[in-house]
């Protein structure tokens, strides 16, 4: 389940996919009936990748807590987030045993069980753990990582040995 690029904009029901980035904001298309939203920088926008759940034992990230929820339901439909509170918990405690039941609200799991549902319906739901996915993206954060710490030694090493010869200006007449 790849959720880097799906938003949880405030004020706005529903779940929005990041088309593109602008220079006051972006742009997002809404995941329940394809509608185009701008959204300036002042909106207050979370990114599912960046949202955890609080358990006994610390912070467990969403997708992690989505994907358990698909195993559960074989990537079908969730129960209903218009449940009573009682079903909520419950159903939230066989799905992830460990959260948090003084810090998660019966809200938040209202929450979470209606965007699984959001992205089930769009086949964005997915009980594998994506492994290959992660691996290149560390290695080649590596290799950025190199570039420019190179680039700087030979820049002092030059430096270092000729400096630079100052530009002449011409005098008007």
């Amino acid at each position: 389940m790849n959720v880097d690029k799906i938003l949880a904009i405030s004020g706005k029901p529903g779940l929005y996919e990041l088309k593109i980035q602008t220079r006051t904001g972006f742009v997002a298309e809404s995941l329940l009936d394809g509608k185009k939203v701008t959204v300036g920088l002042r909106n207050n926008v979370s990114l599912l990748s960046e949202i955890s759940m609080y358990s006994v034992s610390g912070e467990k990230p969403l997708s992690e807590v989505m994907r358990s929820i698909a195993k559960k339901e074989n990537e079908g439909p969730a129960l209903s987030p218009k449940s009573d509170n009682a079903e909520l918990l419950s159903y939230f405690g066989e799905v992830f045993p460990d959260f948090d039941q003084d810090r998660v609200y019966p809200s938040d799991i209202k929450k979470v069980l209606s965007w699984y549902n959001i992205l089930q319906a769009k086949g964005m739901v997915s009980k594998e753990e994506p492994v290959a996915a992660e691996a290149p993206k560390a290695e080649e954060a590596a290799v950025v990582e190199e570039k420019p710490v190179k680039a700087k030694k030979a820049k002092t090493e030059e430096t270092a040995e000729a400096p630079k010869p100052k530009a002449k200006t011409k005098k008007k007449e």
